[in-house]
């Protein structure tokens, strides 16, 4: 990939360059379906957590769980969920927005004092259009966006995930080397610079 498409992944709407890690363990917990999707849901975070040459755990040793995921019909029931509104402030504030906004998927990062991720919260609303993606399609998506801190506008002209042989669908070999080239670990788990895109190029080049 080019420097300029790299870096174009982790520039945000307001032009900030923003590019970060999980700085911990992952240890999600899955909210809302039933026992076959949550095997599939947390297989699709496994292989992109090996993917990307991180680690799974058990617990997380301050949250419990870091990685929440949730699925629901409608914004109006995330506000019902208890204890949720400790863990995000203005939550009920947030769903009316969604809500207006007809936004069917939102995902919240927190991070550590170096500035990698820590914990995050997936919301996906369940519309016409999600419900009609293959659950593995869906499971495989929502993990790509959480390993990393994409920008608010990385996926918006093209999807992380193609059709391959047969029509299964699978991640992007582009964003795939992304993913392990911001694992590297002799790079830092959080850049603001937009060189930080070289480096990475560097490293996917260093590994073809």
């Amino acid at each position: 990939m080019e420097a300029e498409r790299v870096q174009a992944l982790f520039t945000r709407a307001d032009g900030r360059f923003l590019c970060a890690r999980w700085g911990r363990p992952i240890v999600p917990v899955v909210f809302g379906v039933e026992d076959a999707t949550l095997s599939v849901v947390k297989g699709a975070v496994e292989a992109v957590v090996a993917l990307a040459g991180h680690r799974m755990a058990e617990t997380d040793p301050e949250l419990g769980a870091n990685l929440m995921i949730f699925f629901f019909r409608d914004w109006a029931e995330l506000p019902e969920v208890p204890n949720l509104d400790r863990l995000v402030t203005g939550l009920r504030d947030l769903c009316a927005r969604l809500e207006a906004a007809e936004a069917n998927q939102y995902r919240i990062f927190r991070f550590d004092e170096a500035g990698a991720i820590r914990a995050a919260f997936v919301f996906i609303r369940m519309d016409d259009h999600l419900a009609a993606v293959p659950v593995e399609t869906l499971a495989l998506s929502q993990a790509v966006q959480v390993i990393l801190l994409w920008s608010d506008r990385a996926f918006a002209d093209q999807a992380p995930l193609a059709a391959g042989k047969e029509g299964v669908v699978m991640l992007r070999p582009e964003i795939a080397a992304v993913i392990r080239a911001a694992y590297d670990p002799v790079l830092p788990g959080m850049a603001q610079d937009p060189s930080h895109a070289l480096r990475l190029v560097a490293r996917i080049a260093a590994v073809q």
